[in-house]
């Protein structure tokens, strides 16, 4: 059965970094494109990053330049870095398996001073 595990989510304050990690299990992880979609209270659920199974990578546009995805196909996770985090960025985040409707539980993370 195909399962993801997100974590590293938590509270940062505005500018500081959080790594966000995603373990994919019960699927042959590096043939998929991930992604990594965030919701914010009372506000529909939006792409924040996606890479391919080639790595290529787009981002939304307000996290250009800020947050990072990755993937390690060896360890079946994928990774979103963020840097220069902004009160909205607040948000649940999760990973998917891209086109697949396959979802994690999500992570928090709460950006405030």
């Amino acid at each position: 059965q195909v399962r993801l595990v997100e974590s590293g989510g938590g509270l940062v304050q505005p500018g500081g970094s959080l790594r966000l990690s995603c373990v994919a299990s019960g699927i042959a992880f590096r043939a998929y494109a991930m992604g990594w979609y965030r919701q914010a209270p009372g506000k529909q659920r939006e792409l924040v990053a996606r890479i391919a199974s080639t790595g290529i990578t787009n981002y939304a546009e307000s996290v250009k330049g800020r947050f990072t995805i990755s993937r390690d196909n060896g360890k079946n996770t994928v990774y979103l870095q963020m840097n220069s985090l902004k009160p909205e960025d607040t948000a649940v985040y999760y990973c998917c398996i891209d086109g697949a409707g396959y979802w994690g539980q999500g992570t928090q993370v709460t950006v405030s001073s």
